[in-house]
């Protein structure tokens, strides 16, 4: 396989006709209200329903064989009286039957809560109370957590499992058979419409425990039918998709957008740089989804015979930095690389459809009406805009870092670029910046600082505030100080986030007050219970006291500018070993291997 080359002028139609296509296929959402994306999948059904659809190992189903599955639990849903609105979390590692579970709920009304296969018991508690579920569906293998947490829960929803094994829950892949998968007949249907909500998926925004962002049908069909176009996506596509489906990525976009175009989805349960290549080589995948940092850990692999033997025609994700993006696309022969931004809850979308490494994207001048982006001035620690003396916000020069904020439309034509908010009114408000450039005006702040160079491209500088980016994983530093200071002997605790030379984003590391000698043993078994492994801070820092600001929060930016050099404090640093399984004294020789690399994190 070869890299076409193409001049300037072909480059240029490429990306104008990605835009259009765009365009052309989410122009009409508005006018077919009726037409959500289970509706998608049954008119696929009837117009090739023996094409491949899901692809797995553990199984796959073609377009018929996925709307007659989601028909099954639509009657479930329908059977145990839900209603439009009425919640049932997912708990459940990537398979086929995710998607056929949503999409079965949401055609009735139901509303589905995707919840972080990672979560340990607290923070599941959070994201299962904050939703009140009537039920809630749990794959056999995600049953203990589950069950672990089941007492701490406010309200009791009914549990159903999925899958084998010995337990006292009803088993739904059981209960679903006995229902028929015929489409459903005029008297089942529910009026459902792009403006009911479909699912509910977490985010930590950028402060606390995980958020539930509302997700209506119609940013489901939106951002389906948009990434279609740019990605070009057609009947002879695969995309190999080794993200979580908890995610919009990995649950919506890798899926919706190759489904609606008559492709196939290959569904891997968990990412692994070893089997990738294979992988792709042997589904014959033409398309995949990444993340800056599996990006990054394929370009560190070991060399594979499949790495240049696939058919990968584009990849498309988020987060690849410039460091690495001319090695992965050399060394892997990638013909086209789609970088863009999003965020699941937000209104901000960039796409750099001309493949600047580094740059996360643009707006073409002939869209900036439609999307309305603007980089703000913001205070030292990115807390609050800079205002002027008219109390209106200060637009970024280029070259400026400032936060990147997009405006809420005021109408509802303007679909594509509002806000649904969370299931708390109170975080959804703190998510809007008003009276920005004119009275009234309201804009969606996406928490992230940025910069715009003088030819419209954005680059990402970093997080405001509360967290940081760890294992394509957002991180919430209060979350990490809360279960730091439940342990016996932690008087203080401050999470904050450090930077490792070639790694992305930002590894965990906490300072900490103790009232005497920790059990550094017994308090590492303890952070294992109570957060996921990419939110386990891996630095541990030793300090007779923390400094507070005046309103008493930890002030942390000079102890993220320190980092873990051990030579630049007389604070005593731990590392977690993952070698050894435990934290160990970090000094200069050790602290010289893992920024060197030779210590795999």
């Amino acid at each position: 396989m070869t890299t076409t080359v193409r001049g300037p002028e072909r480059d240029q139609s490429v990306q104008r006709r990605a835009w259009l296509r765009a365009l052309e296929l989410t122009a009409t959402i508005a006018k077919n209200p009726e037409r959500v994306l289970p509706a998608v999948i049954d008119e696929l059904a009837e117009e090739s329903g023996d094409a491949p659809a899901l692809l797995a190992d553990r199984e796959s189903l073609t377009f018929r064989a996925l709307a007659e599955r989601s028909n099954r639990y639509a009657r479930w849903a329908l059977d145990h009286a839900l209603g439009k609105g009425d919640v049932v979390c997912l708990l459940m590692p990537n398979q086929p039957e995710y998607l056929a579970i949503w999409l079965g709920l949401t055609r009735v009304g139901a509303v589905v809560s995707l919840l972080n296969t990672n979560l340990p018991g607290p923070a599941l508690v959070h994201c299962i109370d904050i939703v009140a579920p009537r039920h809630v569906i749990v794959a056999a293998e995600l049953l203990e957590p589950l069950t672990a947490a089941l007492p701490s829960l406010a309200a009791a929803p009914t549990i159903w499992v999925h899958g084998g094994g010995r337990h006292a829950f009803p088993c739904i892949d059981r209960a679903v058979e006995r229902y028929p998968g015929a489409p459903l007949g005029p008297s089942e249907r529910r009026p459902v419409t792009i403006e009911d909500r479909a699912l509910h998926i977490y985010t930590s925004g950028t402060t606390g425990l995980p958020k539930a962002a509302n997700v209506s049908h119609f940013r489901l069909v939106q951002w389906s039918l948009w990434f279609a176009g740019m990605m070009d996506t057609a009947p002879g596509d695969r995309m190999y998709n080794c993200l979580p489906m908890y995610h919009s990525v990995g649950g919506v976009l890798a899926t919706g957008a190759v489904l609606v175009g008559g492709g196939s989805v290959v569904i891997r349960e968990k990412f692994s740089a070893r089997e990738f290549w294979r992988d792709v080589v042997r589904w014959d995948c033409t398309l995949f989804q990444y993340i800056g940092e599996l990006c990054r850990y394929l370009l560190h692999a070991g060399p594979s015979a499949d790495e240049q033997a696939h058919r990968i025609r584009l990849a498309c994700g988020n987060g690849l930095r410039a460091d690495v993006w001319p090695g992965f696309q050399q060394r892997f022969r990638m013909p086209r690389i789609l970088e863009f931004y999003a965020a699941t809850e937000g209104n901000v979308s960039l796409f750099n459809v001309e493949g600047k490494p580094g740059a996360i994207g643009r707006i073409p001048p002939f869209l900036a009406h439609r999307f309305p982006a603007a980089l703000v001035r913001s205070t030292p620690d990115g807390a609050e805009p800079v205002r002027d003396g008219a109390s209106f916000c200060v637009r970024c020069a280029p070259g400026e870092v400032g936060e990147a904020i997009g405006r809420i439309p005021g109408h509802p034509a303007a679909a594509g670029a509002r806000f649904e908010g969370y299931t708390s009114a109170e975080a959804s408000e703190r998510k809007i910046l008003r009276n920005v450039f004119e009275p009234g005006d309201a804009w969606f702040r996406t928490g992230d600082l940025m910069r715009q160079d003088e030819a419209g491209y954005y680059y990402f500088v970093h997080r405001i505030g509360e967290t940081f980016r760890w294992k394509g994983e957002n991180v919430a530093t209060s979350e990490v100080a809360e279960a730091l200071g439940a342990f016996p002997g932690v008087s203080e605790a401050a999470a904050y986030g450090v930077a490792i030379p070639g790694t992305d984003g930002r590894a965990g590391m906490a300072a900490l007050v103790a009232d005497g000698p920790l059990d550094l043993s017994a308090l590492r078994s303890h952070l294992r219970r109570r957060l996921p492994a990419y939110a386990r801070p891996l630095f541990l820092r030793l300090r007779p006291a923390l400094e507070l600001t005046a309103t008493f929060k930890h002030t942390k930016l000079h102890l993220e500018r320190e980092g873990f050099d051990p030579r630049a404090t007389d604070d005593v640093i731990y590392f977690d070993d993952p070698e050894r399984q435990a934290f160990v004294r970090l000094d200069g020789p050790l602290y010289d291997r893992i920024t060197t690399g030779a210590v795999r994190l």
